[in-house]
């Protein structure tokens, strides 16, 4: 496979130094070293944009046995700084692969590690916590000097990293439903000859204005998905612009780094709670709710990264299964009295959720447009929905 390469350095800021074996791009990156708990979806990590700044560990062994296609990309480019895997498969085996694993890293300029040993990686994290690291799989590169980057780098806190990730300008999403329409495999097909078949879709007669935080493109075809009409809006918008496309309700998305630092973004929102339309966030638009309704958030020792993170919804007692990605939670104690919390996490009982009190208003931590469970949280689209129709 092109892209590998002899070696390989991982240097955390502690001093820990792991060697390994290059893949994908030629390159040196400071980032944030976490873990992934998730089996498959390396594809969608890399092109999240809520990756930005992070070197990303996976813990399954084997990583990219079924290779990388054009269609389950979730932004317009890469945005993780570095990959370290135990094992990358040296067989692509799927339909519909379009290249290798580390041939598309190669390509986008991310550099990746394996060979290395990632639960004992995966466990300095959880008992250490998520550390600053430099990947390096340059040939003259050296231990001593890795680690001295390494130790460098600033860090995420207090660091603005949505400002590097959300589009430039307003757009429209997928006007001609090209994009969005969800496709399955007939019965009796599908692997032989690749074929699939499209979902038809639904009237898009509610509109809405979804701020881009650094959103993932399934968030996207989920609300195109759910009859939503969507104008995507750069981070920064005022809210006053926002309004000028008349939306029936407002989206905040996902995002990167410290949501304390976007500090526009949550006096943005606070100004738009005044106006009374139905608010919908999710991850980091969660984060920048809860800071515009008066909360606070805190960094999280490793952060919550994986397909099998266990939520209980308090009102009904139901427990899904969900997807997440995040290293800051909102502080329960810091939250107003007009605001619950209605989901937790069943881990370490983090807040999952909020609702207010007498407005229009919901949000969650995960990511409900993924399919962990496979699709315990996916109704929220439409619970969004009902709510714009009910306060319409």
């Amino acid at each position: 496979m092109s892209g590998l390469g002899p070696k390989a350095i991982l240097a955390l800021e502690d001093g820990t130094i792991f060697e390994g074996q290059a893949f994908g791009a030629s390159a040196s990156v400071a980032g944030e070293v976490c873990f992934n708990t998730s089996m498959t979806g390396y594809q969608e990590i890399l092109t999240d944009p809520s990756y930005k700044g992070q070197i990303i560990t996976m813990t399954y062994p084997l990583i990219g046995n079924y290779g990388v296609n054009e269609q389950d990309v979730e932004s317009y480019q890469t945005h993780a700084s570095g990959f370290v895997v135990r094992e990358l498969s040296p067989v692509v085996s799927n339909y519909r692969a379009d290249s290798s694993l580390g041939d598309y890293m190669e390509r986008n300029g991310i550099p990746g590690i394996q060979g290395i040993d990632t639960r004992a990686l995966t466990k300095k994290l959880r008992v250490r916590g998520a550390m600053n690291g430099y990947l390096t799989t340059e040939s003259d590169a050296t231990a001593e000097s890795a680690l001295a980057k390494a130790k460098e780098w600033p860090g995420l806190v207090g660091v603005d990293y949505v400002k590097e990730v959300t589009h430039e300008s307003a757009f429209a999403w997928d006007e001609n439903d090209e994009l969005s329409p969800a496709f399955r495999l007939p019965k009796g097909q599908g692997e032989l000859d690749g074929r699939s078949q499209r979902d038809p879709m639904p009237a898009a007669d509610i509109p809405i204005v979804a701020y881009d935080f650094g959103v993932k493109y399934n968030i996207l075809r989920k609300l195109r998905q759910t009859g939503f009409a969507v104008t995507v809006v750069p981070a920064d918008t005022p809210p006053a612009e926002a309004l000028k496309h008349n939306p029936a309700g407002i989206f905040l998305s996902n995002g990167p780094g410290d949501p304390a630092a976007v500090t526009y973004a949550a006096e943005a929102v606070a100004a738009l709670l005044k106006k009374g339309l139905p608010i919908f966030g999710i991850c980091l638009g969660h984060q920048i709710l809860s800071l515009a309704m008066g909360g606070k958030t805190s960094k999280l020792k490793f952060g919550h990264r994986g397909a099998n993170q266990p939520v209980k919804d308090l009102d009904s007692g139901r427990v899904e299964i969900t997807s997440q990605n995040h290293g800051f939670t909102v502080e329960t104690d810091s939250l107003p009295s007009d605001v619950a919390v209605n989901r937790i996490n069943l881990n370490d009982q983090t807040v999952e959720g909020l609702r207010h009190k007498t407005k229009p208003v919901f949000c969650v931590q995960y990511h409900p447009e993924a399919s962990p469970g496979p699709h315990d949280s996916s109704g929220m689209f439409g619970e969004f929905r009902q709510l714009i129709e009910k306060h319409g």
